[in-house]
């Protein structure tokens, strides 16, 4: 739908109100220029500004897809296409709501497509509308106010995204396990955050080159590319940042996990020992609750019984420690040495062969 709609001439606003997209083409016509804003207009609707204002197709069809990145083309008819990303915090859900610019530039005419509830562009036109020196300039200084306030706006996401990573930081350095589905998440929107500053940079230094711009907005475009400038490496060092977070917590977890191993080894100890403890008893009952009476029918006085006991406890004991003790006094293999061969090939003879000059 049409939001606003205004015609500019001599630094001021000709009228009060929306006026009709015919009459709005028709105004392009008597001097100044035509800001026409939209929010996320139908089909038809860009139908009908392209051929009230003879924009490309190609360039109407941009700004009806959604793009990942800011990007400017240039037309023959001298109608330059810029896309822009915007950002927003959100609060309570703890996110980052993005949205899309899309503003076609002339010299007699500006039209801003907008989509997505980040991308409210009533603060721009209220502050240039209050600067008239800056509207006599043309259309390109609707081009400044909305880029500085689009970078403007990076600035609270910035921060809000700070201090999401310091939360998350506190928790993971204090030797406790963030989730990582969250610090996947943060990484996740700072990366998309990036995708929508670092791309702004090129668009902004097009706008600096000379014959671009007018010479009286080139002061304020240089000073909103400085802003961007600083957001961007901020937003590369919180990407930065999260990737090591994310490394630094996934060794808390490893930790972790070490440590339930070992508590689960010593458990599985005392087990053993308690094992050990009854494993005699379990060799008593075992051999003379057996159903062969040929083998402990002959077995009648508590000598014989204890006699023959002690035999088939110590005997499995005595086996096993000599096997330990021989296992333990076996000599290592020894690896072969760096170069290989024997002493006297790396020395440099071998058994029937001398060097040249010398006698056996």
């Amino acid at each position: 739908m049409i939001v606003d709609c205004a015609h500019y001439r001599d630094g001021r606003r000709q009228h009060e109100g929306a006026m009709p997209l015919e009459q709005a083409a028709a105004r392009c016509a008597q001097g100044g220029f035509v800001w026409l804003g939209m929010f996320e207009p139908g089909p038809e609707e860009l139908a009908t500004v392209r051929e009230c204002f003879g924009l490309h197709e190609l360039a109407v069809e941009d700004a009806r897809a959604f793009h990942l990145r800011p990007k400017a083309e240039q037309y023959e008819d001298g109608t330059e296409l810029i896309i822009l990303r915007t950002a927003r915090y959100d609060d309570e859900r703890e996110e980052i709501d993005t949205g899309e610019i899309s503003i076609f530039l002339a010299e007699h005419f500006v039209i801003t497509v907008r989509h997505g509830i980040a991308s409210e562009l009533h603060g721009a036109r209220s502050r240039l509308e209050r600067r008239p020196e800056l509207l006599r300039t043309g259309s390109g200084s609707t081009l400044w106010a909305i880029l500085d306030q689009v970078v403007d706006s990076y600035a609270p996401v910035v921060t809000e995204l700070e201090h999401d990573i310091e939360q998350i930081e506190a928790t993971v350095f204090s030797g406790a396990v963030a989730p990582t589905e969250r610090i996947y998440s943060l990484r996740r929107e700072a990366t998309d955050f990036y995708r929508a500053v670092h791309p702004l940079l090129a668009v902004l230094s097009r706008r600096l080159q000379p014959g671009r711009t007018a010479a009286e907005l080139l002061p304020y475009f240089r000073d909103v590319h400085d802003h961007l400038l600083l957001v961007n490496e901020e937003v590369a060092a919180q990407r930065d940042l999260l990737t090591t977070v994310l490394e630094a917590n996934i060794a808390v977890i490893s930790v972790e996990q070490n440590k339930i191993n070992l508590r689960q080894s010593a458990t599985v100890e005392r087990l053993t020992v308690l094992a050990t403890v009854f494993l005699p008893l379990s060799f008593v009952v075992g051999f003379f609750g057996q159903n062969f009476d040929w083998l402990t029918s002959h077995i009648s006085s508590f000598t014989a019984f204890v006699s023959l006991t002690a035999v088939g406890l110590l005997l499995p004991c005595l086996l096993l420690y000599v096997w330990l003790h021989r296992r333990q006094h076996q000599p290592a293999p020894q690896l072969p040495e760096l170069g290989g061969g024997s002493p006297d090939v790396r020395h440099g003879t071998r058994e029937g062969h001398h060097r040249p000059g010398r006698t056996r």
